[in-house]
């Protein structure tokens, strides 16, 4: 299974009181496509990720903004509650077995965890947590650019496909595309990091993956490609 990477804030003054109003903010802030402006679904989770969902709402009609989820997330405020929304978000993704490139809508999660939520998962988490899809959206494949800083090292096997990947990035030309689009998709990311530093009172952030032990370091050394 692909390993996911994720964007996890804490502010300050974060209640019961204040996480709607901040997390209406967080939202604010959502890179979301110009092609489809809009959140897709709002789910009120209770006590844990094992207990089913206080409430649901599809709002992919496009009429929902950071302000109109906010409203009805206030419905069921509680500090032991968890609030999740769907989205997407533009990033360049690579098809291995077509070795082409497209920009187009992937999954974005954003969750706000209340402070008593899954006994109080938030102090160590995150208060508000982005699921930013899979890690090799922002690193590459395996440990192909940066190798000195991966974790994990580029994969060797005789499988076709990675025959035909690593047959492909032989080519300099090649190479250099595909570090510029995933760098590409690294400044997307650290933007949007800055736009929420802006929109909230931010006392830290971090970014972290599944794979690399250190995700920004990695990140770092990959926009200093050239």
């Amino acid at each position: 299974m692909a390993n996911r990477a994720y964007l996890r804030v804490w502010t300050r003054d974060f209640s019961e009181a204040t996480m709607i109003a901040q997390f209406a903010r967080f939202l604010t802030t959502a890179p979301l496509p110009e092609s489809r402006p809009y959140f897709d679904e709002l789910i009120v989770q209770p006590i844990d990720p094992t207990e089913p969902p206080a409430a649901e709402w599809d709002v992919h009609d496009g009429t929902y903004g950071a302000p109109e989820i906010a409203a009805l997330a206030a419905q069921h405020l509680n500090a032991d509650s968890a609030y999740i929304v769907y989205a997407r978000w533009d990033l360049w993704t690579f098809d291995v077995d077509t070795v082409t490139w497209k920009r187009g809508p992937r999954p974005l999660v954003l969750s706000c965890y209340g402070t008593e939520y899954d006994n109080g998962v938030a102090a160590n988490e995150g208060q508000f947590v982005a699921d930013l899809g899979f890690e090799h959206l922002f690193t590459g494949h395996g440990g192909i650019l940066a190798p000195a800083a991966a974790t994990n090292p580029f994969d060797n096997s005789d499988h076709s496909v990675e025959k035909t990947f690593r047959s492909w990035m032989s080519v300099e030309a090649n190479r250099k595309i595909y570090a510029e689009k995933t760098r590409e998709n690294i400044q997307h990311l650290m933007n949007w990091v800055e736009s929420v530093s802006r929109a909230l009172q931010v006392e830290r952030s971090e970014l972290w993956s599944e794979g690399e032990e250190n995700f920004e370091a990695r990140l770092d050394a990959i926009l200093a490609l050239r």
